[in-house]
């Protein structure tokens, strides 16, 4: 998300302010802005994590990085199907008035996070791995 407001991405598109508004609804009240950042920061980093670790042996593919891929992909299915209605910009942003860029833009930031995640845990659990 960085990247995107660095190099003027999108600039219409802004999936944690979409957040931040539903949120609001949510509880009936104004929502700190760092409360979107927040919980993606601990859905990315704790649920997301746990869960690759959890699937991993289920995931296909033979290495880190296809695990990690398919992983990503099915990410962003839920993520169009379910994330990007519930903040009402429609099955995957379609309604973001931005054609399908916000969907490749999830897409690549999820498969990006994703590989590096399954490169990262395949090589920690090669460590762990007793020889024979």
């Amino acid at each position: 998300m960085f990247l995107k407001s660095w190099m003027g991405w999108l600039p219409t598109f802004h999936p944690y302010e979409d957040l931040q508004q539903a949120l609001s609804h949510l509880v009936g009240g104004s929502v700190h802005p760092l409360i979107p950042w927040a919980l993606s920061f601990l859905n990315g980093a704790i649920v997301l994590g746990i869960l690759f670790g959890r699937t991993y042996r289920l995931l296909p593919g033979r290495s880190g990085a296809a695990k990690g891929f398919a992983f990503g992909v099915f990410g962003w299915i839920v993520m169009g199907v379910l994330f990007f209605p519930v903040l009402g910009q429609g099955l995957f942003a379609t309604q973001a008035g931005l054609g399908v860029q916000p969907a490749l833009f999830s897409l690549l930031m999820l498969l990006t996070y994703s590989v590096i995640m399954g490169i990262a845990y395949s090589a920690l659990n090669q460590k762990n791995v007793p020889e024979p």
